[in-house]
């Protein structure tokens, strides 16, 4: 499991036209069950996101897909975790270390 978290490196006014963009990225992730939840980040400079993947790379390649990525909007940090205890909705994603 993923945490990712976006920082804006522009203002606002460049993030919100491209933010359209960035919620359709979204979508399609969610709908491939990668993402499992996301958000602004309070106060608004950047965002998280949780995520499910096959591992690192394939994280780094998604995230690289974003379209505030592409437009320059923000940075991304990504730090890997095992999930070991979680919510029972989430349980599905439980990780075994045994």
């Amino acid at each position: 499991m993923f945490v990712l978290e976006l920082s804006y490196t522009a203002p606002l006014d460049a993030v919100d036209a491209v933010l359209a963009e960035h919620v359709a990225w979204l979508d399609e992730l969610y709908a491939r069950g990668v993402f499992l939840a996301s958000g602004r980040k309070v106060p608004r400079d950047g965002g998280v996101i949780l995520a499910v993947a096959a591992g690192r790379a394939r994280i780094e390649e998604i995230a690289a897909g974003d379209p505030f990525v592409r437009a320059g909007v923000c940075a991304y940090r990504i730090t890997e975790f095992a999930a070991t205890k979680t919510a029972p909705a989430l349980a599905g994603y439980r990780e075994d270390l045994a």
